[in-house]
């Protein structure tokens, strides 16, 4: 996908921020569509169709952890890249916004190189999702790599991107160890960094929604798929 046909969702109820973060990534050539709370990026996000939401957590009426959580229940915005841009740098609030279904964080104060550059490693996913047409079947629970889709029991389980990119990972090899680099360097890629205990949450939300027997932790190794 060309840089002219990507296009990114800015949200931040911070004019200046998204002056600053905009025009630098206009200048790379993106289209730039804003919004200034959670509600209203729920319907640009519906309108526009980002590939990308760069989203501020503390905003009003509706914040971002909120406004991620009603994304990803929009069927077509389920593969669209989520990161959080905040100053809030804590463990916990992390932990929070990947259970809400985020990708990543940008943290404030914004250095133009640094985002640029974090924006660039977060949309290389797309290019590596375009040729990728299989289609999986794993006790019963069929993972439709192509349109994202994951069907047990006859009924549609719907997943954030990196929930499904993990649970697809441990499905491609059951009864395999991936170790705990193995599944960041695949699933969030070695140029993103994510807190250690990004892996351990994203597990238990697929425990939560797609079993609990299923997904064995190695201590001290990693996880695998059990079926």
């Amino acid at each position: 996908m060309k840089k002219k046909d990507i296009k990114i969702l800015l949200v931040d109820d911070e004019q200046d921020i998204l002056e600053i973060v905009g025009y630098n990534l206009s200048q790379e050539g993106y289209q730039i569509v804003t919004a200034t709370n959670g509600k209203e990026a729920i319907t640009k996000a519906k309108k526009e169709l980002p590939q990308l939401i760069i989203m501020d957590v503390m905003m009003p009426e509706m914040d971002g952890m909120e406004a991620c959580e009603n994304i990803r229940k929009i069927p077509e915005l389920n593969n669209v890249i989520i990161t959080f841009l905040t100053a809030r740098s804590e463990d916990y609030s992390q932990v929070a916004g990947f259970d809400a279904g985020a990708d990543d964080y940008i943290t404030k104060p914004i250095k133009p190189k640094l985002l640029v550059s974090k924006v660039k490693a977060l949309l290389r996913r797309l290019k590596s999702d375009e040729h990728v047409s299989e289609t999986l079947n794993v006790g019963g629970i069929e993972i439709n790599r192509e349109e994202y889709k994951i069907i047990k029991e006859g009924k549609e389980i719907v997943l954030p991107r990196k929930e499904f990119e993990l649970f697809y990972l441990l499905a491609s090899k059951p009864g395999k160890v991936f170790k705990r680099e193995e599944i960041l360097d695949k699933v969030w890629g070695n140029e993103v960094i994510v807190g250690g205990r990004t892996i351990d949450v994203h597990i238990r939300k697929l425990r939560e929604k797609i079993g609990e027997d299923l997904f064995k932790t190695i201590k001290g190794v990693g996880y695998k798929l059990e079926v």
